[in-house]
């Protein structure tokens, strides 16, 4: 088995109203996700790297073991139907700890985005920053919430949650904002 993440989805961010995807500004494939910097802050450490400055629409996602891509990908439409489809790079971001689950992998391809794999001291940081606490994921991964904590990780450091998160057929699913779209 391969660790999570390179069994994720390759890198490939779905730009809105932009460039391909799969590509930086100067044409080239983008690399893997989950890139660490020596900041030593775990929400800026594990952010989604970006080649240009451009705002990030982050799309934070948990589920139960064996949901269905189909689902949490339509859960995630949704939520960025909800969030008035902001323009930008859209990423999906979950725990470490998930990543490897095949409903997450397939999501992210239905979607077109890339999954990013954050630790879960970047979850923890954005406790007092979650709008819904959740039982569930503190009992079993000892994170305040996964959606929502891993949308605000991903969006950076300044990011915001546009809204609570959406839970729907074992999935849940936030997004947020970089500084950018702000």
């Amino acid at each position: 088995m391969r660790p999570p993440e390179t069994a994720a989805t390759p890198a490939k961010g779905r730009r809105h109203r932009g460039r391909r995807p799969d590509q930086s500004p100067g044409g080239s494939d983008l690399g893997i996700e989950g890139r660490s910097s020596d900041s030593g802050s775990p929400r800026r450490a594990f952010s989604a790297p970006r080649d240009d400055g451009s705002a990030v629409v982050a799309i934070g996602v948990g589920c139960r073991a064996g949901v269905k891509g189909e689902a949490i990908a339509a859960l995630a439409r949704r939520a960025l139907a909800q969030a008035g489809a902001p323009e930008g790079e859209v990423r999906m971001f979950t725990l470490a700890a998930k990543a490897g689950e095949p409903g997450l992998i397939e999501a992210a391809r239905l979607l077109g985005v890339a999954l990013t794999p954050l630790p879960l001291e970047a979850l923890q940081a954005e406790a007092e920053r979650i709008v819904t606490p959740s039982a569930a994921a503190q009992a079993r991964f000892d994170a305040p919430n996964v959606a929502e904590a891993a949308a605000l990780a991903g969006a950076g450091q300044g990011g915001r949650l546009v809204g609570p998160r959406l839970a729907a057929d074992g999935a849940t699913c936030a997004v947020a904002l970089s500084p950018e779209q702000q």
